[in-house]
C-alpha cells in the first residue's frame, strides 16, 4: 500500500494546528514532547512523523522544531518546520530546549509546559535553566490533551490501521491453513511465522511480543512466558494474541483454537465468549457510553456465574493501549466517537478448563461500526 507524501504532510499539519489552537486558548506559549529511552511518548511521532528518539518543541502559533538523535532518519520521515540535530546541543535536553526557547521574543513571562511524567528533580532543573519562563508540569496538561486527540483517528491513521488489519487477517488465514496441514506444531512455530510474515508485508514489527498458549497455559490472561516450544494447538483450548504494526499503527487480535472433542465446560465457555462478543458489538456505536458494553459483558457472564477478569477493550493506535478504555472504570460521560478504533475482547479463563478469548479491532463510524479484523474461534477436529 502506498501513502502519498501530500497526505502525510496534510495529516501532521492538521494535528499540529489543533494542538496550537488548544495552546493559544489555554495561554501555553510553548511545550516540549519527549521520546527518549527515559520517557517514551508516541505523540512525538503523532505530530512530526519521526519514528523515535527525539524532542519535539511546538509554539502556540504552530511553529515547531524537531531535535532528533538520528538526523538522517528524521530527514526521511519527519514532516516538521525545522530539524536540528541533537549533537548541536551536546546531547542535553535542557540545553536544547533552552536554546530553542531563547529564539523567541517575549513580552513578559510566558508559559512553557513539560510532559506531565517529568520527574520532580528534572522539573526543578528546567525551572532554573528557563528563568524567563513560567515552567509548568501538571495534571490535565497539554500532553493529556494530545492523548485525547490520538483517541479519534484521522483518515491517514485509519488507512494505516486498516492496512495493519488486512495483513493481520491474511496471517490468521495462513495460520488456520497451516494448522490443518500440520505445518504449525508449537507455540514457537506460530509466533515466528507471525514475525516473518508481517515483515514480508512491509510491517515495522509486531505490535507486542506474541502470546501463544497451548491448552495447559491458556488459563492465563497473558501467558508467561509469552511462547515456548510447547504443543500448539493441542487437544483442548489454545489461545493466540498478536498484532502487527504498519506505518506506526498496530492491530490487536486474539483467536482461540478449539481442537478435538471438548468437554461440556469448554463448550459452555466458547458459547459464552461468542455470545458476549456478539451482544457487545452492538453497543460499539457513536454516542453510546463506553461503559455500556462492559456492563453487557458482565451481565452475560454473571448469569452463567462466570466473571471476566480484565477490561472488555481499549483503543489502539501508535500504542497498543490508548484511549478509550472499555471497562467498568470508564467515566459515565465517556462515549464512543466516530474515528475511534477499539478492541472488543471478551474472555474467560479456568485452570481446569483452559482459556478462551475472542478479540477484534472495531472502527466506530457515523452510522455504527466496522469490524476491520476477522479473528475467530477456530475449530479443529
Amino acid at each position: 500500500m502506498t501513502i502519498k507524501n501530500d497526505q502525510v504532510k496534510t495529516a501532521f499539519a492538521a494535528r499540529r494546528e489543533k494542538l496550537a489552537a488548544y495552546m493559544k486558548k489555554n495561554a501555553i506559549a510553548a511545550a516540549v514532547f519527549e521520546d527518549t529511552e527515559e520517557r517514551r511518548d508516541p505523540s512525538v511521532r503523532y505530530f512530526s512523523g519521526h519514528p523515535g528518539d527525539a524532542l519535539f518543541i511546538i509554539f502556540d502559533d504552530g511553529k515547531n522544531v524537531l531535535i532528533p538523535w538520528d538526523e538522517n532518519l528524521a530527514k526521511i520521515h519527519a514532516s516538521v518546520d525545522k530539524i536540528f540535530p541533537y549533537t548541536r546541543y551536546e546531547r542535553q535536553n535542557i540545553r536544547a530546549v533552552k536554546t530553542i526557547l531563547n529564539t523567541v521574543k517575549m513580552q513578559g513571562k510566558q508559559t512553557f509546559e513539560l510532559p506531565d511524567c517529568t520527574p520532580y528533580p528534572l522539573f526543578l532543573q528546567y525551572v532554573d535553566a528557563l528563568a524567563g519562563w513560567d515552567v509548568r508540569c501538571r495534571e490535565n496538561s497539554l500532553h493529556q490533551y494530545a492523548k485525547q486527540l490520538r483517541a479519534v483517528k484521522d483518515d491517514f491513521e485509519i488507512t494505516c490501521t486498516k492496512e495493519a488489519a488486512r495483513i493481520t487477517d491474511k496471517i490468521i488465514d495462513m495460520i488456520e491453513d497451516k494448522i490443518n496441514s500440520g505445518a504449525i506444531k508449537t507455540e514457537s512455530d506460530v509466533a515466528l511465522l507471525i514475525e516473518a510474515e508481517c515483515r514480508k508485508e512491509g510491517c515495522e514489527k509486531t505490535g507486542f511480543d506474541t502470546l501463544a498458549a497451548g491448552p495447559d497455559r491458556s488459563f492465563a490472561i497473558h501467558c508467561f512466558p509469552n511462547y515456548t516450544d510447547g504443543a500448539w494447538p493441542a487437544d483442548g483450548l489454545s489461545i493466540l494474541d498478536f498484532g502487527v504494526v504498519y506505518n506506526g499503527y498496530t492491530s490487536d487480535v486474539t483467536l482461540t483454537v478449539a481442537k478435538g472433542e471438548l468437554s461440556a465446560a469448554q463448550e459452555k465457555q466458547l458459547d459464552l465468549v461468542q455470545k458476549a462478543y456478539s451482544e457487545c458489538l452492538k453497543l460499539y456505536e457513536k454516542d453510546v457510553p463506553v461503559i455500556a458494553a462492559s456492563k453487557k459483558a458482565d451481565e452475560i457472564f454473571a448469569k452463567a456465574k462466570q466473571k471476566m477478569p480484565h477490561s472488555l477493550g481499549h483503543g489502539i493506535g501508535l500504542e497498543i493501549h490508548e484511549a478509550p478504555i472499555v471497562s467498568m472504570r470508564a467515566a459515565a460521560e465517556n462515549k464512543f466517537l466516530p474515528g475511534m478504533i477499539v478492541t472488543l475482547e471478551p474472555g474467560l479463563y479456568d485452570p481446569a478448563v483452559g482459556g478462551c478469548r475472542l478479540e477484534n479491532d472495531i472502527l466506530i463510524t457515523e452510522t455504527g461500526n466496522v469490524q476491520i479484523t476477522h479473528s475467530r474461534i477456530i475449530r479443529i477436529k
